[in-house]
């Protein structure tokens, strides 16, 4: 069974910066399509960034593009995500996730959920 962990998360002043990670435990993380997603209080889940199981596709959501950078490391096991000039709204709990069954990052198809870390970007 795979198990997803993710770390990295703290408070953050507005323009700051962090990286998630997310380590797999069980399994290689180049068998499995990665997502990160987040979920703000009061609002639904959303999609933040899509990485393929090599590393050589990603795509981003509208809201963080040129601002994230996900990443993976193969040797460590480890998909990051790398958050430059963050802003209040990026305030949530962060997910990574994975799946065998799609190319994308569809929620309905991620089979193996972390439990999360918090972000928050506050002055």
């Amino acid at each position: 069974q795979l198990k997803l962990v993710e770390s990295g998360g703290g408070l953050v002043q507005p323009g700051g910066s962090l990286r998630l990670s997310c380590a797999f435990y069980g399994y290689r993380l180049d068998y499995y399509v990665t997502g990160w997603f987040r979920q703000a209080p009061g609002k639904e889940r959303e999609g933040v960034s899509c990485i393929s199981r090599n590393g050589d596709t990603t795509n981003y959501a509208d809201s963080v593009k040129g601002r994230f950078t996900v990443s993976i490391d193969n040797a460590k096991n480890t998909v990051y995500l790398q958050m430059n000039n963050l802003q209040p709204e990026d305030t949530a709990v962060y997910y990574c996730a994975s799946t065998l069954r799609s190319r994308n990052c569809p929620p309905g198809d991620m089979d193996y959920w972390g439990k999360g870390t918090l972000v928050t970007v506050s002055s």
